[in-house]
């Protein structure tokens, strides 16, 4: 959790750096409280320890790359020069007619940053493939800006790639000793739909259901801004009703809207979870804290201010307490269990019961290990196993988690899902040896399976995991005696 904040401290400090550079500090300032208000950036860059944390790092570092490489300000000290300007957008003093701001730039030549920006691409890609469509959208928008498309051409381009190759060296040659496995699968064989699932075809209810998780996850006073914004502004890219910063814009909608966009669409064809356009939203902010900005400023047409300052300010101050008093509340029901039924601190009497609360899923680690630890039986077998597997695979890393301080012994995944721990070990390595089988309650039928690949399985135990003095969830642990064939046959 530690490492996820500072990334995402760092994402945020890069995001306000970007929307300095783009736009001015006025703008940052209000991108920055957007950015730190909406509750799926807190808890998915910032909380969990997830791939999420440094694909946004270098997400937010390659985007202020590429605002420096693409919009480099004429002359030295041009920042300071230009901020004294009011026909300026790095002016924070309000003018007249907002809508002429236009910032001066140098004509554009590709330099050393583009190398760089191969680079923080790559390192984006190791963190989640959302990266790959972050490089596509650079692409995108080269093409689509006629004095940038030299740069795609350039020697500085070529080196990047180069570079880009280089960085996510770990991805392609674990792919090539592994059969291009990751690949495969998320282009190709996770869109396959079950055998005994008839298949159907596109769901629009589907594509609606995302729509309205993500605004939730966003939360609505921030999500349904971004949405306007982000349509507007691409709506202005054809018309050329704006001429405010269009090409910064640009930019910001083609590193944006294709994983929002995209992942939105295919929600139609295949389950997707709603997190995932998330990083999408996350370059949107940089557009509503411009478009905040100008809301501050004095219409075109009069002195007065439409919305004024104080009606953003009490939409920002408004959105923060909500956001916080709806996670309080949220923290409160996952370590104490107030909407939780049977539970000693439920508000009256609680409304969800364990089996139906999804927050159940956040299993403590902390009660997993003293389990182990606290029983004899469990201790024992734990240090006379070979490994450790499991039916899931972040079944299998919650148990690593919890069971690393107690023992060594390695910990992988059996299962049908591409995404397990298969790989990290040859199957046959396991024959002949005694292994420890720990799965969740709801998955006790699937231990059948695995009776045919052992000489024996008998359940030695279990550790419920409980919350305000109820049991939300039980681990079952079988010892499986004698691997006799590997795993899968």
């Amino acid at each position: 959790c530690l490492g996820s904040l500072i990334l995402y401290t760092g994402s945020l400090l890069l995001l306000y750096l970007t929307s300095t550079h783009l736009f001015n500090t006025k703008a940052a300032q209000l991108t920055l409280a957007s950015a730190t208000i909406i509750p799926i950036f807190q808890i998915g860059f910032g909380v969990l320890s997830l791939p999420d944390s440094p694909l946004i790092f270098f997400w937010s570092a390659s985007l202020l790359c590429a605002a420096y490489e693409f919009f480099t300000i004429r002359g030295k000290n041009s920042r300071e020069k230009l901020s004294s300007q009011p026909n300026s957008l790095y002016s924070n003093t309000p003018h007249p007619n907002p809508h002429t701001l236009n910032p001066i730039y140098d004509s554009y030549r590709p330099s050393y940053r583009l190398a760089i920006l191969g680079i923080l691409v790559g390192l984006a890609c190791l963190g989640k493939y959302h990266g790959f469509i972050l490089g596509l959208g650079l692409v995108g928008f080269c093409l689509t800006s006629p004095r940038h498309r030299c740069a795609l051409l350039s020697p500085w381009a070529w080196l990047g790639l180069i570079l880009f190759i280089i960085t996510i060296f770990p991805i392609w040659y674990w792919n090539i000793q592994h059969d291009w496995i990751s690949f495969t699968f998320h282009l190709s064989t996770r869109f396959q739909p079950e055998p005994e699932i008839p298949q159907q075809g596109y769901n629009l209810l589907n594509v609606l259901v995302i729509v309205l998780s993500g605004i939730a996850y966003l939360f609505p006073t921030m999500a349904l801004p971004m949405w306007w914004v982000s349509l507007r502004s691409l709506l202005a890219q054809f018309t050329g009703y704006s001429k405010t910063s269009k090409l910064e814009s640009r930019l910001i909608l083609w590193v944006s809207l294709p994983l929002v966009v995209g992942f939105t669409l295919l929600a139609g064809y295949h389950q997707i979870l709603p997190t995932w356009p998330m990083p999408g939203f996350w370059g949107i902010t940089l557009l509503l804290g411009q478009q905040a900005q100008q809301w501050q400023m004095p219409s075109p047409n009069g002195g007065h201010k439409v919305p004024s300052r104080r009606w953003v300010n009490r939409w920002l101050k408004g959105s923060a307490i909500a956001v916080a008093s709806l996670l309080l509340f949220v923290l409160l029901h996952v370590t104490t269990g107030t909407l939780q039924k049977s539970g000693h601190y439920a508000l009256l009497g609680g409304f969800v019961s364990p089996k139906d609360d999804p927050s159940t899923e956040l299993i403590d680690i902390q009660q997993l290990r003293q389990g182990f630890a606290e029983s004899a039986v469990l201790s024992e077998v734990l240090q006379k196993s070979s490994f450790v597997f499991s039916n899931g695979y972040y079944i299998s890393g919650i148990v690593a988690m919890a069971i690393s301080p107690l023992t060594s012994t390695p910990i992988t995944c059996l299962g049908e899902d591409m995404r397990g721990f298969m790989v990290w070990f040859q199957p046959e390595q396991w024959l002949e040896k005694d292994g420890l089988y720990v799965t969740l309650e709801r998955f006790q039928e699937l231990t059948d399976s695995y009776r045919a690949y052992f000489q024996d399985m008998q359940e030695i135990g279990t550790v419920p995991i409980r919350r305000a003095g109820a049991v939300t969830e039980v681990f079952h642990v079988y010892w499986a005696h004698q691997m006799v064939k590997p795993y899968p046959s």
